[in-house]
């Protein structure tokens, strides 16, 4: 017990608190998406190969470079492979410098992002998506105000989930959507023979949240904290699956510092921070 309150506090000490001239160890997504800060973001292009931004002018398209390079690489390789579709609608991410924007209780650490639909007319034209459209167990989303419908997209929305699932950048922790859009997806995947693994991690991320709205209008991505990252702030937003890279462990010199300082009485000065007996 005792060694793991010194290992609390040397973790929030001047060698990894918070971003501030006094702790500076802190940086990247610093915190857990709904209480937290952003440093070092980049900003999502206006519009690019495959995409655009819902809100051209907005100043919430702001994330962690990872997340920003795997919407733009995701968003290009379906438009490879679905050539001739509508480009991908991107909402917002989060502020430049994080905390709090409107429309949102999380988003505020750069790993979060709302995606649109991909959509066609009832007749499978690709079309542009007009906004946040919820999506029935018909796969029909009705515009508001008129009567008239789009369709859930599957192939491209499938081929988006998957681009995801597998970029290189970005260990997808969570997509946010009403679980009639998941079992649309799965049914998809399932029926062109996608592989069981792929599938799988499909549906374990695929999850309609219980403490919020359906979310069957659009996605919300959330991706997780990479190992490095969360030496400097980073901190949860949802589990680490099995096929995340592991967490650093601490190596056995450090180890022994922290059994040093929890048998040590006296405080102890590591840094520049003062951390007092942890007993």
């Amino acid at each position: 017990m005792k060694r793991r309150a010194v290992a609390a506090a040397l973790l929030t000490t001047a060698c990894f608190g918070t971003p501030t001239p006094l702790a500076p160890g802190r940086e990247g997504s610093v915190g857990v998406p709904h209480r937290g800060v952003l440093t070092g973001g980049v900003e999502l292009p206006r519009s690019g190969p495959g995409f655009v931004r819902f809100r051209p002018t907005a100043a919430t398209h702001w994330g962690n470079p990872r997340l920003v390079r795997a919407l733009e690489q995701a968003a290009a390789r379906v438009s490879r492979e679905h050539p001739g579709g509508a480009p991908l609608v991107i909402g917002d991410l989060s502020a430049r410098t994080g905390g709090r924007i409107p429309r949102h209780q999380s988003h505020r650490t750069g790993r979060d992002v709302d995606l649109g639909w991909f959509v066609t007319t009832p007749e499978g034209i690709p079309t542009r998506n007009p906004g946040f459209v919820a999506v029935g167990a018909d796969a029909l989303a009705r515009l508001e105000g008129r009567e008239a419908y789009v369709r859930l997209d599957l192939p491209r929305q499938w081929a988006l989930v998957k681009a995801l699932l597998q970029s290189p950048h970005a260990d997808v922790q969570w997509m946010f959507a009403s679980v009639v859009v998941e079992a649309l997806l799965i049914d998809y995947a399932r029926a062109r023979g996608e592989p069981d693994e792929l599938v799988h991690r499909a549906e374990t991320v695929l999850i309609e949240p219980g403490d919020s709205l359906a979310h069957d209008d659009h996605i919300h991505l959330r991706i997780a904290c990479s190992p490095d990252e969360s030496v400097h702030g980073c901190e949860g937003g949802g589990p680490r699956w099995g096929w995340f890279p592991p967490l650093p462990r601490l190596d056995a010199a450090e180890t022994a510092l922290l059994d040093a300082v929890a048998d040590d009485p006296s405080p102890t000065v590591v840094g520049d921070s003062h951390v007092a007996d942890a007993r």
